[in-house]
């Protein structure tokens, strides 16, 4: 009778260690073991974006979607890797003035999402200034005078080119206000670089 109860007993144990490892084993495999690494300072993340931003679209608050497009290494580890998504805020957006005022874009990442977890980022900015576009519209507006200037001397001799200099410069003022603006446009896919201001520390799949 006690051989049987030490059988039952052995058996109860067996039963119990087994599904104790059943249970490790399972949780080991859904949840791979981490180790936290810090990613430091001034460290480069490079993304593309998937989403077109622009000067005169964007406002700053904005937030747009793009994905690591190069792996962060460390130690020949890989901490960050490729096709990592990651938010980012629009920090400032300016669109081009007709006649003066040049476009701004400023973009900032806030976040990654890695293993499931969200982290936050604190990076540099990706600044774009828009073209300087003084000289194209001096080029137009000079251009019209003279054309004006030209009309008036063959339409009315000398005096007509005291007249029509003025008239073609008002339309070549025209022609600088509704082709002079120069708006900042990122395609989807452009590729941006953007630093680390603050380390972030990161849970990486121990292998």
């Amino acid at each position: 009778m006690l051989g049987i109860k030490r059988n039952v007993l052995l058996g109860s144990a067996i039963v119990v260690l087994s599904a104790g490892i059943i249970t490790a084993a399972v949780t080991l495999a859904t949840h791979p073991r981490t180790v936290p690494v810090t990613v430091p300072e001034e460290t480069a993340l490079h993304v593309t974006l998937d989403q077109g931003i622009s000067s005169n679209q964007n406002r700053p608050g904005d937030h747009f979607e793009a994905t690591i497009s190069e792996p962060v290494v460390l130690n020949d580890k890989t901490v960050i890797p490729q096709g990592t998504p990651v938010e980012g805020l629009v920090v400032d957006a300016r669109p081009s003035g007709h006649l003066m005022g040049r476009a701004h874009l400023q973009l900032a990442l806030e976040s990654m999402q890695l293993n499931g977890k969200t982290y936050d980022l604190r990076t540099s900015s990706a600044y774009r200034r828009g073209g300087d576009h003084k000289k194209r519209n001096w080029a137009w507006i000079g251009g019209g005078a003279g054309g004006g200037a030209l009309i008036g001397a063959a339409a009315a001799g000398g005096k007509g080119a005291l007249i029509g200099g003025p008239i073609g410069a008002g339309a070549g003022t025209a022609v600088a206000y509704f082709t002079g603006k120069k708006d900042i446009h990122l395609r989807p896919e452009t590729r941006l670089e953007f630093r680390l201001n603050q380390p972030v520390t990161v849970d990486v799949t121990k292998g």
